[in-house]
């Protein structure tokens, strides 16, 4: 697999691919980030986007994740000591999860969002930002029914961020792609070059394939859970035989074969009785897709190979969430 390859894979879309390419060209030491509200433990929802940070980090670049306190507490998520407190919790269970200690840098927002001069860059993009434009960008992601000034301000912040952390690339869910587009748009206004981004999917909501997985709209599977509650909810989970070939809704047990497990495992070894078949391994996500829309996979078999693999990945962070309680 070549740099860009390992770079763009599993992603909806890639803004630019040309600029993309060129970075793919020489990824040693480029700068990649994802930005994350400390609002809660992390779920798989979470994670997609840390699967491509650790692609990145092994195509050699290094990796600047953001526990963006402010943007937290301007979307309503606590008071700062709640969200510091979960932010602390949150880099604890990024790395347990797989990154690189040595590759990642962990930045809270505020140590550098209050200072001087990020503020007067943050006013000059006001200035140079419309109203319409800075609503349009926050409307997937602002918290609550009621728009409130501190929604508007939110996504120019994660435009300036982009620059002030040095960046040389940014990453986020497709939710975040009108907040990427304003950067590209509205940096150049105050002096700063536009970077390019790469946008993953959002997986599906688990029980019914519509909307999003998140865990204040849907089931989702978090660090929180058990072995137990995740063979639960696999085992509920919305499993056509076939995908949907107008996208309405989406098969998450498919999706999180495609975007959790097979990126993280050579191989998938579904266990069947040898009156059955005996067992299947798989080492690409398609022939897996393949046979469940055949009929050569049972939904029950691919659920029950599903909840082992993805208790195998949340384990080492639902130990460490333990260990901190226990502190």
């Amino acid at each position: 697999m070549d740099a860009y390859e390992r770079i763009t894979r599993n992603t909806a879309e890639v803004v630019t691919e040309d600029e993309v390419r060129e970075l793919a060209e020489d990824p040693e030491g480029k700068r990649v980030y994802v930005g994350y509200e400390p609002s809660g433990v992390l779920h798989l929802g979470h994670l997609l986007t840390a699967n491509k940070l650790m692609d990145l980090q092994a195509a050699g670049m290094e990796v600047v994740v953001l526990l963006a306190d402010v943007h937290a507490y301007l979307n309503d998520k606590g008071t700062f000591e709640e969200i510091r407190d979960t932010a602390d919790q949150m880099k604890e269970q990024f790395l347990a999860y797989g990154l690189d200690e040595d590759q990642t840098e962990f930045v809270l927002g505020s140590s550098f969002q209050l200072d001087e001069e990020y503020e007067l860059d943050l006013h000059a993009m006001q200035v140079e930002t419309s109203l319409k434009r800075a609503q349009r960008a926050m409307a997937e992601i602002q918290s609550g029914e009621t728009a409130k000034v501190s929604h508007v301000v939110y996504p120019l912040m994660q435009a300036l961020d982009i620059e002030y952390l040095d960046l040389d690339l940014a990453i986020g869910g497709m939710d975040q792609r009108k907040v990427h587009m304003l950067a590209r748009e509205e940096l150049p206004s105050v002096g700063y070059e536009k970077r390019p981004a790469l946008h993953t999917p959002i997986i599906g909501d688990l029980g019914s394939g519509d909307g999003k997985m998140s865990a204040s709209e849907g089931v989702t599977i978090s660090m929180e859970d058990s072995t137990e509650d995740l063979e639960e909810k696999v085992n509920a989970a919305f499993c056509p035989r076939t995908r949907d070939p107008e996208g309405e809704k989406v098969n998450p047990v498919l999706e999180l074969f495609q975007y959790h497990v097979f990126p993280r495992f050579e191989e998938v070894v579904v266990q069947r009785p040898d009156e059955y078949g005996g067992d299947l391994v798989y080492e690409e996500y398609e022939t897996l897709a393949t046979d469940l829309e055949s009929g050569d996979l049972h939904p029950a078999d691919a659920k029950s190979a599903l909840a082992s693999a993805l208790d195998d990945l949340i384990e080492p962070g639902r130990e460490r969430l333990r260990e901190l309680r226990d502190e």
